[in-house]
């Protein structure tokens, strides 16, 4: 089992320092809107580690502040749904692992450039109507969730549209999202250090992030119910297409 200072050998203090910010920034986000986390930090942390570490780097910061608040989180969130997409994502999320394992880094970084390209696509679809969506699209969505979790990290794009597609209340979308981000992250580091990807190394390294994550999070979390529906959802859809670009450009 590594140490500290044995995990973070090689790590230029600099780019330490630039992976601490960039995860305040990504953790604002995501107690802003509930989600975006991994789709902002996982291309960035590609520029200190490889993207198989950085993916699962990515998921445990995920697992790291998932606890926060989830009495409120669970509270506010459509069990119903959110437990729903969870234990389907929990399922599928070691296909994802095993498929990040056969895929070269060149490939890697292909496909999630890819995913947060579908992402912000995919929120910009008119919304669904009044109708909730039935059980066989909710378990589809776990499915590709929990793939796209063991994968890249990013549960996001398939449960984003999801929830903002339809038209419930900000705190009853975000709060859904993020329980169903907690289960799939939890699903992701088991998986992760049961096949092999993980390390005691990445653990480390999400250790010292977590306090910069905290503080994001937190301030975050104190902006949401500030800002009006219309304008919340413009902003989710706004930090997709912006992390979309980010990937694009950091893959040339």
């Amino acid at each position: 089992m590594l140490n500290p200072a044995s995990a973070l050998a090689g790590v230029e203090p600099l780019m330490l320092a630039s992976a601490a910010v960039m995860t305040f920034g990504a953790a604002y986000v995501r107690g802003l809107t509930g989600f975006g986390m991994a789709i902002i930090l996982v291309p960035m942390l590609g520029l200190i580690v490889t993207p198989g570490e950085a993916v699962v780097l990515g998921i445990l910061l995920q697992v790291l502040i998932g606890p926060v608040g989830i009495r409120i989180i669970y509270a506010d969130a459509h069990r119903q749904s959110a437990l729903t997409i969870a234990a389907f994502a929990v399922l599928a999320t070691p296909v994802g692992i095993w498929l990040l394992q056969q895929a070269t880094p060149d490939v890697a970084r292909l496909l999630i450039v890819l995913i947060a390209i579908a992402a912000f696509v995919l929120v910009l679809l008119p919304p669904r109507g009044e109708v909730r969506p039935g059980f066989k699209e909710t378990a589809l969505t776990g499915v590709a969730s929990g793939i796209l979790t063991g994968f890249a990290a990013m549960p996001g794009p398939p449960v984003v549209p999801y929830y903002l597609r339809q038209p419930i209340p900000p705190a009853e979308a975000r709060a859904s999202m993020m329980l169903v981000f907690f289960a799939t992250a939890i699903a992701g580091t088991l998986s992760a250090f049961a096949l092999g990807l993980a390390s005691w190394r990445l653990f480390w390294l999400s250790l010292v992030l977590f306090l910069p994550m905290l503080a994001g999070n937190w301030l975050g979390a104190k902006s949401f119910g500030r800002v009006p529906a219309h304008l919340w959802r413009m902003f989710v859809a706004l930090i997709l297409g912006l992390a979309a670009i980010s990937a694009v450009l950091r893959l040339f």
